[in-house]
């Protein structure tokens, strides 16, 4: 049976085959837009480990999470409880979202914004950046080498910073040979959507210093956060645990400043 990548991957790829936009036209009109707002710098801002926060409405494994969220009410919240970006799931099918819950969370705040949705094509990039988007997220796992080169050089030239999502220690050597600076190691299998708590710490031992280390996934509590600090990360993503807890910015208050060690 087809698993959830294969479901999303499909559609997705499709979509691509399907534009017949002009790709020349896309990359001017990106390149016009104002400056994007620096999403690796602000991982590595401070002394704690950052978090970047999620607004996501549903996911193909739990369902539905948090179908009425207002994402520009959402976004101040998650900024007046600390957090240094905000993610935004824009895949509509999927995961419930859009473009315009991605705008509405950026002009909300100040904060820098990834594009969290499954980027396949140079104009998946482009799309991002007219968006609004200030990074968008690449994952290793659907992705050739040569795509992934071929994106991480798109995001380049249109000034967007990428976050490039691994799995294991094989997909980060691929993820670093192409020369990501960010790299985000996802402790669910994009295959079955488990989760295994110990796979970042695992991956975080072959990924360099000067890259900035994310984690992503099966993070709940202040112990979680505390844990990949200690495994080197400078940063976490958290969605779930924040999108459906009474109190998201309470939630998201208490994963704050964990100094990294």
């Amino acid at each position: 049976m087809p698993t959830y990548l294969d479901q999303i991957l499909a559609a997705h790829r499709e979509a691509a085959r399907a534009d017949r936009r002009d790709l020349s036209r896309l990359l001017a009109a990106a390149g016009r837009c104002p400056a994007a707002r620096g999403f690796n710098a602000a991982l590595k801002a401070g002394p704690a480990v950052a978090v970047i926060a999620e607004i996501k409405r549903r996911s193909p494994s739990k369902g539905t999470l948090a179908p009425d969220l207002d994402p520009a009410l959402l976004a101040k919240v998650y900024a007046g409880a600390g957090a240094a970006c905000l993610s935004v799931l824009t895949d509509p099918e999927f995961f419930g979202g859009s473009a315009d819950d991605l705008a509405a969370a950026r002009s909300a705040t100040d904060l820098p914004v990834l594009r969290k949705d499954f980027t396949v094509s140079p104009a998946d990039v482009c799309d991002a950046r007219t968006m609004g988007a200030d990074a968008v997220l690449l994952i290793v796992a659907a992705l050739s080498a040569g795509e992934l080169t071929e994106l991480l050089g798109t995001t380049r030239r249109l000034g967007l910073d990428a976050l490039v999502e691994v799995h294991d220690e094989a997909e980060a050597e691929l993820a670093l040979g192409a020369g990501a600076e960010a790299i985000g190691v996802n402790q669910r299998d994009l295959v079955t959507f488990e989760v295994d708590t110990r796979r970042a710490v695992r991956v975080a031992r072959s990924l360099p210093g000067h890259v900035v280390r994310v984690a992503e996934s099966g993070v709940r509590d202040r112990d979680d956060v505390r844990r990949l600090a200690d495994a080197g990360f400078d940063a976490v993503l958290v969605g779930e645990a924040l999108v459906t807890a009474p109190s998201p910015g309470a939630a998201l208050a208490a994963l704050t400043a964990v100094e990294v060690p």
